[in-house]
Parts: C-alpha cells; sequence; structure tokens
C-alpha cells in the first residue's frame, strides 16, 4: 500500500483543485470514473445525477460489502497559499472529502491489483453529503437494490486524533442533525411606548431561555443532547418594536427517542409562552440526517483490520461526537460502521475552516483499514 502514496497523493490534491458544490460534483465524477475504469473496475455513473459506484468482483464468494466517500465541496473561499489551492472561486474541499475519495481510490486500486478476496466489492462515490441529503436519495434511488451489499463502511478524517490512529465506536459515533424555526409574531409599536405592543422580541428571550430547559430538565441526565440557538433576527430599527422576531437553530442527539421528545416540548414551551405574553409562536422542526450508529459486529471487523494494519496502539475507542454525517442513512438500511481517521499534526486547523487542508499522512491510514476488511470480511 505504501507505494501508492505518492501516485494518490497527487490524486488527492488534484481533486482539492476541482472542488465541486453538492449535486454539481460532474468533473468529480468524471475523473473517479475514469479512474476506475482503468483498473478494470466495472463501473455505474449518474446515480441521482453524479453518483458513482464501481463493482470489484473476486472468486466464487457470494458475500459483499459496500465502502463509501463523499465527494462534495463546501462554500467557502479557500484561504491556503500552496501550489494545489482551489481554482474554484468560492469552492473549497474544507472538511477533507478530497482525502476521502483519494483513500477509497486507492482501496479500490490496491483490491483490483492484488485481488485477495472472494466475493464483491461495491465502491461507492456519493455526492451532496454537505447538504445532508446525498445519502438518502442514494438509498431510495435503490442503491442496496442494484448493488446488495450485506454491510457498508465509511469513514471520516478527524484533525483531533493524531495521524496513524483510528477511532472506532461500538454504537453511535455522530449525532443526528436537526435544524428549527420559530416564527414569534406579536404587534410592533413605538419603542417610547412598548405598553402598545406585543414585543415580539421580549418573548422570543422568554422561549429561547425556556427552551434549555427541555435539555437540563426535562430528558433524563445520560441522554445526551444538544439544543443551539444560532439565529435571531428582528426589527429595523433602534427605536421602533417590530411585529415580529425570529430564531432558528440545530438540535442534536444521538437516540430518535430524546428527538422526538424535544421536538414536542419545543413546540409546547414556544406556544405557550407566546400565549402567556399574548403573542403566538409558529415553530418548525425538520430532521435532516438520522444518528450514526454502528453495527457492533462490523465495529468490530474495523479494530481488528486497524490492530493488524497499524498495531494495537493505534486503535482509539471513540466517544460519540456531535457533528452529524448522512451516512447513518445507509446504517438504518443494512449492518456497518463508520470510523475516524487521525488526520491531525502540528498546525493543523478544523474542518470547515478556510485554511484546512487533508492531511495526506493519512491516505494509507484509511486506505489500508478500508481493504483490509474487505480481505477479511470476503476471506478466500
Amino acid at each position: 500500500m505504501l507505494d501508492l502514496v505518492p501516485e494518490f497523493t497527487a490524486i488527492r490534491q488534484h481533486l482539492h483543485q476541482y472542488p465541486e458544490l453538492s449535486h454539481k460534483e460532474f468533473q468529480t465524477a468524471e475523473f473517479i470514473a475514469s479512474c476506475l475504469n482503468s483498473w478494470g473496475i466495472e463501473v455505474h455513473t449518474d446515480i441521482v445525477g453524479t453518483g458513482v459506484v464501481g463493482v470489484l468482483r473476486n472468486g466464487d464468494g457470494t458475500k459483499s460489502i459496500a465502502l463509501r466517500a463523499d465527494m462534495d465541496a463546501l462554500a467557502i473561499s479557500e484561504k491556503n497559499a500552496f501550489s494545489y489551492c482551489s481554482k474554484n472561486e468560492g469552492v473549497m474541499h474544507a472538511c477533507g472529502h478530497d482525502g476521502h475519495m483519494a483513500m477509497l481510490l486507492m482501496a479500490a486500486r490496491y483490491l483490483a491489483q492484488t485481488r485477495q478476496f472472494s466475493g464483491t466489492v461495491y465502491f461507492v462515490f456519493q455526492p451532496s453529503e454537505e447538504q445532508d441529503g446525498g445519502a438518502s436519495e442514494m438509498v431510495q434511488a435503490g442503491l442496496f437494490e442494484k448493488f446488495p451489499s450485506d454491510m457498508i463502511l465509511g469513514c471520516h478524517n478527524w484533525p483531533e486524533l493524531p495521524v496513524g490512529t483510528v477511532g472506532v465506536a461500538d454504537k453511535a459515533i455522530m449525532a443526528s442533525c436537526n435544524a428549527f424555526e420559530i416564527e414569534v409574531t406579536g404587534r410592533g409599536s413605538h419603542g417610547a411606548m412598548p405598553n402598545l405592543s406585543v414585543d415580539p422580541i421580549f418573548v422570543a428571550i422568554q422561549i429561547a431561555n425556556a427552551l434549555q430547559g427541555i435539555i437540563t430538565r426535562m430528558k433524563k441526565p445520560q441522554d445526551a443532547a444538544v439544543l443551539s440557538i444560532c439565529q435571531v433576527k428582528a426589527g429595523q430599527s433602534y427605536n421602533v418594536i417590530p411585529d415580529s422576531a425570529y430564531m432558528g437553530g440545530t438540535v442534536r442527539t444521538f437516540d430518535e427517542g430524546v428527538t422526538d421528545l424535544i421536538e414536542s416540548q419545543m413546540k409546547s414551551i414556544a406556544s405557550q409562552v407566546a400565549m402567556a405574553f399574548g403573542a403566538q409562536a409558529k415553530v418548525s422542526f425538520d430532521r435532516q440526517v438520522s444518528p450514526v450508529i454502528n453495527t457492533p459486529d462490523c465495529a468490530q471487523l474495523v479494530r481488528t483490520a486497524a490492530i493488524e494494519t497499524l498495531g494495537v496502539k493505534a486503535l482509539v475507542e471513540q466517544e460519540p461526537v456531535m457533528p452529524s454525517e448522512d451516512f447513518g442513512e445507509y446504517l438504518k438500511k443494512v449492518p456497518g460502521a463508520f470510523f475516524f481517521v487521525g488526520s491531525g499534526a502540528s498546525g493543523t486547523c478544523g474542518l470547515h475552516n478556510p485554511q484546512f487542508d487533508f492531511n495526506d499522512e493519512a491516505l494509507p491510514i484509511g486506505a489500508s483499514v478500508f481493504a483490509q476488511v474487505v480481505e477479511n470480511y470476503l476471506l478466500k
């Protein structure tokens, strides 16, 4: 695998130069299909627009495994100065999807060359992870009917872990992502005569404070959850109380039952607090992606592969994190596991940052784990 590092470092840096937004990954898909074709891998394209699936069969084994990478970039202007910076203005791979694609391509190249397995491997390149829709669209388009998989694996580079490590969890590893909006409608007035108003800003503040009671007083303490109000908008003048106020935010959980509780209580609290002050509150709650809940047996396959390829010190028992990933949509359909590939180094910044760059030292780590799981699971 190490002899492939220079070639796939160049591939990763090529992908970094040509990032594309969700469902616009046309050049990226063409490049991936070309690579797979050149290695003798059967290629299927135009899946929900830009999705690509490579199929590699070997021997007479009947089992199958899917390996997935995400393709899309973010609407961020890059602030790096190296030679392979984004050439697409206002778009960059600030989350490391360029690295995810390169790791999966590296594993595909290795498996196509060595063929130390018996069965079928599906290499799934998914569009639109950042817009929280690609995985569900792939499933709805019949991904697992067209490419029936006994299990699926995915990974994400993780700057919080050092290079050379792999983080995995038996069950929850990433949270659900839910967006909410609250529109408070009152009655405006002159700022000097608030008694003539039903002040929506005052009401919104009371609702915002009350919502944190869901987290601290209504759910079980052992059930992790985050409720963050990230937007507050109201008014246009310093001396006019407006007619309405708006709040928006996110809810993250590892359990859909906890999400149910938060949604129900949010709607109740907003309505009743608003009513108490003569206002009205309308809540919309959008469940964007499910939590990523690993199958323990599949997580154990990742552990074994990490130890066999990197040594026992490389394995990290990963605590669940609150950021989200739409890989959980696959895990609602088939068993599987999602793992973190350490990409941290001195000076490395966090994900979704205009100065982020995938750490190329992590390429053989993720690729090796993918390939080793395939060889162990599809044992000749």
